[in-house]
């Protein structure tokens, strides 16, 4: 994808999405492009599916399901209840195929795991999931400094900490776990004991 290409990408997401969540979408597409510099990705890969991570977050619920439907995509229970917060990610995938013209697989599979992660996630899958935790807007998030930190030295360790403390999170908030994030965290400590 050509900087022509990412500035196109970037008007249209100041067009779709509110002025916060547009914040936030240029902090995860810039924090991915620098974690893709320093960790040997292809920087354009993770500057688009930044740019796009978040395409449908401003859709009703009731869209983002239609969209899901449509196009059979296969969702978790968590992901299909009602007012989800991780639908989003699968019928954005679905929007940058359709809508934006994004054919790289591993672009739409990072817009599609960025909320709960996966086994053995690709470079760019754990860059995106990871950009979207620590870019520079976010402030709430427990152990920030640790986790920006991690992130810049070891990406694997990096997603054991955001998957552990968002399990811990979700725990004692009472919150639904999706069986997926569950699988990640359980896939990355295990890939540590190797």
């Amino acid at each position: 994808m050509k900087s022509s290409d990412i500035s196109k990408l970037r008007k249209a997401m100041e067009k779709e999405l509110e002025p916060k969540r547009y914040e936030h979408t240029l902090g995860v597409a810039y924090t991915a492009a620098n974690l893709a510099m320093v960790h040997g990705e292809d920087v354009e890969k993770a500057l688009t599916a930044g740019m796009l991570h978040d395409c449908a977050k401003c859709m009703s619920f009731e869209k983002q399901l239609s969209v899901c439907t449509k196009n059979h995509v296969k969702l978790s229970e968590a992901e299909a209840m009602e007012d989800s917060p991780l639908i989003h990610a699968k019928a954005g995938s679905v929007l940058a195929k359709t809508k934006y013209g994004i054919t790289d697989e591993d672009i739409l599979n990072a817009i599609s795991y960025h909320t709960t992660g996966r086994p053995n996630m690709s470079l760019l899958e754990k860059i995106v999931y990871i950009a979207d935790y620590i870019e520079p807007g976010r402030k709430h998030a427990e152990n920030l400094p640790q986790v920006r930190r991690l992130a810049y030295k070891d990406l694997d360790d990096c997603m054991r900490k955001i998957l552990g403390d968002t399990l811990e999170y979700l725990a004692h908030k009472g919150g639904r776990t999706d069986t997926m994030t569950q699988m990640t965290y359980e896939f990355y400590m295990a890939a540590r004991q190797h």
